[in-house]
């Protein structure tokens, strides 16, 4: 199986769709990252607030691979932000995760209301020009948080990891990181909408699961996703999606499950 990869704006690129590893902890989450990369996932998304860097890091040793073969992503959250905290917080992540760089960066949430993503950034852009991380990106950014970040720092982010799906589509927010040249990610890309009827619908049609058609939206969408399961059978079915296709008439019926441009988490309050 070979995943497709999407440009990023630094002259890497980014297997279009990832293996999430929320919540799972230790041999857990070892165990789940070396079957995943055996199934062919090539991008592993994690995070220092989910407490499994060293169970990913794990995984990906236990599965044999080279470690340039994969993708790896983490993020550092609120107690990573201002005064160069982000440098140690990188490194310590090196550390969990055994390796001595990951290809993607990305600031958790921008937590306005404290003031310090963009010396934050700056930080990121110190990290980046040392090579301990490939690409610098943030998650759950708003067009006014990327607005100040672009108007007072020098790198434009690689990525926007936010929460999307069908039923929470951010339109907005798509297209003006489309305009900017920011890739935009997925996280929960299939939550809380397998089981809608016009979803179940689509996959008898084409013979699919509900979740293969829920990520093919995603790819036909020009979405990085990063779906997330324990389940081999499960991880190998998110992994099926790069052979079929749906057309207008399907696309517009997932378009109808948008709740809107209200919907989804809050930007200012810490959680996935």
């Amino acid at each position: 199986m070979v995943i497709p990869s999407v440009a990023l704006n630094d002259g890497h690129s980014i297997p279009q769709l990832g293996f999430g590893t929320w919540p799972l902890q230790g041999d857990d989450a070892a165990a789940a990252v070396s079957a995943a990369i055996g199934l062919g996932y090539r991008h592993i998304d994690t995070a220092r607030r989910y407490g499994n860097e060293d169970g990913v890091g794990e995984g990906i040793r236990r599965s044999g691979i080279d470690r340039a073969e994969v993708f790896v992503t983490t993020k550092l959250d609120g107690e990573f932000q201002g005064d160069d905290r982000a440098i140690a917080g990188l490194r310590g992540s090196l550390e969990l995760l055994g390796t001595d760089y990951v290809d993607l960066l990305l600031m958790h949430w921008p937590l306005p209301s404290r003031g310090q993503f963009v010396s934050t950034w700056r930080s990121f852009e110190k990290l980046k020009a040392e090579g301990l991380v490939r690409s610098i990106g943030v998650s759950n950014f708003k067009p006014a948080h990327l607005d100040l970040l672009l108007a007072e720092t020098d790198v434009v982010p690689a990525v926007n990891q936010i929460q999307l799906s069908p039923a929470i589509q951010r339109r907005e927010q798509r297209a003006y990181n489309a305009e900017h040249g920011i890739i935009t990610e997925s996280w929960t890309p299939i939550k809380g909408v397998l089981r809608e009827a016009v979803v179940e619908e689509v996959a008898e049609k084409h013979g699919r699961t509900p979740a293969q058609v829920v990520l093919r939206w995603h790819v036909q969408n020009g979405l990085v996703a990063i779906p997330k399961s324990a389940d081999p059978e499960r991880m190998a079915q998110n992994l099926a999606v790069f052979d079929f296709e749906l057309d207008h008439g399907d696309l517009a019926k997932l378009d109808t499950l948008d709740a809107g441009p209200d919907a989804g988490v809050d930007s200012d309050v810490e959680g996935h």
